[in-house]
């Protein structure tokens, strides 16, 4: 069922605009109806007065003028006043009674209060306008037609006209108002949606009402204190991982010089220091931030893709791709390659098969497809899969893992208002699929406090 609300527009700008603009139609109306009621009864007593001094005027005269005179008198009155006197006999069909509506009930009420409770009040015949009224001369009836313009108020068009352009104005006022009124919420909508995409929004201009300063003065120490968290966030984070890494070298180096341990477990060990290596670099990928890398308005996606699998290649890793060509796109280089290298390595690590790539145009949007044959992830799974930290109970392989990494393409991705969907693959499998649309991305932003304090970090993602 449609409810009222449903109908109304989805904007708050639209929705405040109608609201006014009903209660301008409604009080137009209220007050049209006000001003109609108010004068109704004394317009009406004004017409009934003019009908009986016309009554009485018109049979004195006819009264105490001669025979002879009348036809002149009568022929006068119709020339120049446009008011006429009939017999009784002169109307051989009935006379229409008069409407029932409010203004001619007092009419009738206040000519029968002077002139006689026997008074009729008549309209013409069709095709005549006239308005007649009844009187007496002697025992004799007659009918006093009167022109039923000086009766009724004609519809005065230029007062049409000059509400409508009042209203007109009123309307262009309420929307210049309500404009005015919106222009800051829907910066601060934007605002709100950059913050929440990962973005770094200016700060919000503290002016206009009183309620609105102070929402935008809020929304300004929120944004504060949330990038000053991320930045306190990524300096804990760098700092610790850089001071892992050193005793990690260190153990590495015991490790590759000793000599009389057991070849298995050197290879063990040095594999559990690669494998922490490895959780610090992603640790380090999370916090570094994305969107501090320029954007090339028109990147080749293929490129990347063929520099990325041709350095597998090389490594002698089962990794193939299979191209369509592509528009350009704009996008990040350096953060797609990333994105590309935790996708493959993710296949590699839990799938233990070989790893295929494919990029094609679709539907107004590029899509990376990295998919493998190992055991796939339930349906159910995929959507907690992208969440950091996540993690299969027993993972499809047993690798460990920080859990990071598809966390970390799906961040590239949304930086690039794209997203990540994990399917399963016809024939068994995942295909991990990476959508990128064709709208310009925003430009670079600031980096945070992380980059600033290590510009030499971002190392190459493959040796």
């Amino acid at each position: 069922m449609i409810t009222p609300i449903a109908l109304l527009p989805r904007s708050l700008l639209w929705r405040t605009f109608l609201l006014i603009t009903l209660l301008l139609l409604v009080s137009l109306i209220a007050w049209i109806t006000v001003v109609d009621l108010s004068e109704r009864k004394p317009r009406g007593q004004a017409a009934a007065r003019w009908i009986v001094s016309i009554v009485n005027l018109t049979r004195a005269a006819l009264v105490t003028s001669a025979s002879d005179k009348r036809i002149r008198l009568l022929r006068d009155l119709s020339q120049r006043e446009g008011i006429r006197v009939y017999s009784a006999r002169d109307f051989e069909d009935p006379l229409l009674d008069l409407p029932d509506s409010a203004i001619d009930r007092i009419i009738l009420r206040e000519v029968r209060a002077d002139l006689g409770d026997d008074t009729e009040i008549k309209v013409g015949q069709e095709g005549d306008s006239s308005f007649l009224v009844s009187f007496r001369i002697d025992d004799e009836r007659y009918w006093l037609a009167l022109p039923r313009g000086r009766i009724e108020r004609p519809i005065r068009w230029e007062w049409i006209g000059w509400s409508a352009l009042a209203a007109l104005l009123a309307l262009l006022g309420a929307w210049y108002i309500v404009s005015r009124i919106n222009r800051p919420l829907r910066a601060l909508t934007n605002a709100a949606a950059a913050l929440a995409g990962g973005g770094h929004p200016a700060p919000m201009q503290e002016a206009g009402a009183t309620e609105l300063r102070t929402l935008a003065g809020a929304f300004n120490r929120m944004t504060a204190a949330l990038q000053q968290a991320e930045a306190e966030r990524a300096l804990l984070l760098a700092g610790v991982s850089h001071d892992l890494r050193t005793p990690l070298s260190r153990l590495r180096l015991a490790v590759e010089m000793s000599s009389g341990q057991d070849a298995a477990m050197k290879a063990g060990m040095v594999q559990d220091i690669e494998d922490m290596d490895a959780i610090i670099e992603q640790f380090l990928d999370f916090a570094r931030d994305q969107s501090g890398e320029s954007v090339e308005s028109s990147g080749d996606l293929n490129a990347i893709v063929r520099s990325v699998v041709a350095r597998y290649e090389r490594r002698q890793q089962p990794v193939s791709a299979r191209l369509s060509e592509l528009p350009p796109l704009p996008l990040r280089p350096a953060a797609i390659q990333r994105l590309l290298v935790n996708l493959i390595e993710n296949a590699l690590r839990h799938s233990g098969t070989a790893v295929e790539i494919e990029t094609r145009a679709e539907d107004g949007a590029i899509v990376i497809d990295v998919a493998d044959r190992g055991p796939g992830i339930p349906a159910t799974e995929a959507q907690r899969m992208l969440q950091p930290f996540t993690r299969m109970e027993t993972s499809r392989s047993g690798a460990s893992g920080s859990g990071l990494g598809l966390a970390i393409v799906q961040r590239i991705a949304a930086l690039h208002d794209g997203h990540v969907a994990l399917l399963a693959r016809p024939g068994g499998g995942l295909d991990a699929r990476v959508r990128l649309p064709l709208a310009p991305v925003p430009a670079g932003r600031a980096k945070n406090s992380l980059d600033r304090l290590d510009p030499h970090r971002q190392r190459p993602v493959l040796p």
